[in-house]
């Protein structure tokens, strides 16, 4: 990947856009470039997508494989997974007996996905099953002790974790105690010394070989089912449609940023697909809540999907998501999305605030000290439900990790961080916990939880600090914006749009196609919605594309955009396709302007 990253120039002569970044072409060196050619002719491309594929990297040979991922190539035997055969066997004895299985969710998207996609396989058997998602607030992250006592007096024989329990070592020895089989199924950071359990399924467990570290919960558990339907045909049962939960799986991997390569890739280009069907009512009345007329594609599971279903565990009641997820009565779907719907809006409004006074605070910090690698920021007005967000937003706007804590009258903190691609925060906040520096903590490479003592902030910085230091300097060297081609406005086509579409899915790992367009006049430009900037760009030969940079009114982009009215920039983005009502429009969504010097 190095021959295609080493571009000499800058491209259009953008060495410092708003963002303060060079811009360069991806595929500007000559081996890219041949390679280019080799795909095109070799596989009957258009010129489009064989650049966009060879700036990545993709090999002549894997170019089928890659543009049409499937399950059936890329899914592998689930017995690769440590403990998966016994998780599989244990579960198996509980659908064949008819226990009574407690199902114990985290609270984010890929918690009620997991959750959902395992409650619905023992629904659909006839298996009694209780599903816990504990509250952010009063219980916090992962199983503990209450909760598992509770599940217990309700007759729960055998405890399932999903999206969690990988560190849960005193309430998973309870339910051990209590006579409750545990079987976690888990995709965090692990430590070296794992829980009482009859099976910890985690890819990311430090004897694992199975290279799939890259899963979501969700991912994993759609893989347990796997084993778990092969089990069971030994005994003559089956699940009925193991293929319908690819949606959820689809929806977990897009809104849990975890990597999309590999198996990931096929599991979101087929859930998407089973997801168009509108075959799960609460999907479909959250599509509806969310004013989704088109098929959806994957930044809608992250932009419009994904915070709708956050937002009940954020601010409101945290079952929602799972339960709507589960809503098979389109009336209760509507009414539960509808929840959901008005709780994001209210989940807004206090981010803007929140957000705007941590963007003050670190901007201050960072004029005084530039090279800071990480970023912490506290306040004990801030909802412990959005500290993910205010994180994620300064990540965005500092480009450096970043983590935000709600500070409780109590003199605890519980934060949450976000991370750059290189930097894994998983990682130094569980070095963190085993210093004793923090009670409890963890994550995966871009995103991490934390509760430790609010005098502790300090001394939390200084550690991620020293260890992140060298990693967050080296990721930093390539924030130049790399560009996949230039287009005029009338380029901007959904004949353009259809071969990139191709290369997809898109998300962590594997970034949208950007396309710049050079010096077209900015013919209008306005702030709408909640700080979004919308703007006309024309070209010299008067055609116009519309463009829109979200969230941006306050930042450079936003800025620049809005004093350059009537006058010519450089402008950068994605493509974002628009089929409302039968139309097929193509805009842009911008990641980036620069002056037209």
């Amino acid at each position: 990947m190095s021959m295609l990253l080493d571009l000499p120039r800058p491209l259009l002569d953008v060495h410092r856009s708003a963002l303060g970044r060079p811009w360069h072409e991806r595929c500007a060196s000559a081996p890219a470039q041949s390679l280019a050619v080799a795909i095109a002719q070799g596989h009957g491309l258009p010129e489009v997508l064989a650049r966009v594929l060879a700036g990545r990297g993709i090999d002549l040979h894997a170019v089928p494989g890659f543009l049409e991922p499937r399950l059936r190539d890329l899914l592998p035997d689930p017995a690769v997974l440590v403990d998966m055969e016994a998780a599989a066997d244990r579960l198996a004895a509980a659908i064949l007996k008819r226990e009574k299985v407690a199902i114990f969710g985290d609270y984010d998207v890929d918690g009620a996905a997991s959750a959902a996609l395992l409650a619905s396989a023992l629904r659909d058997l006839g298996v009694p099953y209780r599903l816990h998602i504990p509250d952010r607030i009063t219980e916090g992250y992962g199983p503990n002790v209450a909760a598992v006592r509770m599940l217990a007096e309700e007759g729960a024989t055998l405890l399932v974790t999903v999206d969690c329990g990988t560190a849960g070592h005193e309430p998973l020895a309870e339910a051990a105690r209590l006579g409750m089989d545990v079987v976690v199924l888990d995709h965090h950071g692990a430590p070296e010394m794992l829980p009482q359990a009859r099976a910890v399924v985690n890819p990311n467990r430090l004897d694992d070989l199975s290279g799939l570290g890259h899963l979501c919960a969700a991912g994993v558990v759609f893989l347990t089912l796997v084993a778990l339907n092969r089990r069971l045909r030994r005994d003559g049962l089956a699940i009925p449609d193991l293929m319908a939960g690819l949606d959820l799986v689809a929806l977990a991997t897009i809104a849990d940023v975890v990597p999309l390569h590999g198996l990931n890739r096929a599991f979101v280009r087929q859930g998407l697909a089973v997801m168009r069907g509108r075959g799960r009512r609460g999907l479909a009345a959250l599509l509806d809540a969310a004013g989704l007329g088109e098929a959806p594609q994957a930044w809608h599971l992250g932009f419009l999907l994904g915070p709708r279903i956050n937002a009940g565990g954020r601010i409101g009641d945290s079952t929602l998501g799972a339960r709507l997820l589960l809503c098979e009565d389109p009336i209760e779907a509507a009414g539960i999305a509808a929840q959901l719907d008005a709780l994001n809006r209210e989940r807004q409004a206090i981010e803007a605030a929140a957000v705007a006074q941590a963007e003050a605070e670190m901007g201050m910090r960072l004029e005084r000290d530039p090279d800071q690698p990480v970023l912490v920021a506290g306040s004990p007005d801030w909802h412990p439900g959005i500290v993910g967000l205010i994180a994620a937003r300064l990540k965005e706007r500092f480009g450096r990790p970043a983590f935000a804590f709600a500070l409780r009258q109590d003199g605890t903190a519980t934060g949450s961080g976000r991370s750059i691609p290189g930097a894994d925060l998983g990682r130094a906040v569980r070095a963190c916990v085993e210093a004793g520096l923090a009670a409890k903590g963890g994550g995966h490479a871009m995103a991490a939880g934390v509760t430790l003592a609010a005098l502790d902030l300090d001394r939390f910085r200084e550690a991620l600090s020293g260890d992140l230091a060298a990693s967050v300097a080296e990721a930093r060297l390539g924030e130049a914006l790399l560009v996949d081609g230039l287009v005029s406005a009338g380029g901007v086509q959904p004949d353009l749009a259809d071969a990139v579409e191709r290369a997809g899915p898109f998300g962590q790992g594997a970034p949208e196609p950007v396309f710049a367009l050079a010096r077209h006049r900015v013919a209008d430009a306005r702030v709408v919605g909640t700080g979004h900037v919308k703007a006309q760009l024309r070209g010299r030969d008067g055609v116009a594309v519309g463009a829109i940079a979200f969230r941006a009114a306050e930042s450079p982009v936003g800025r620049l955009l809005l004093s350059h009215i009537g006058r010519d920039i450089h402008a950068a983005g994605t493509l974002s396709r628009d089929r409302w009502r039968g139309a097929d429009r193509v805009e842009l969504r911008l990641c980036d302007v620069a002056e037209a010097s």
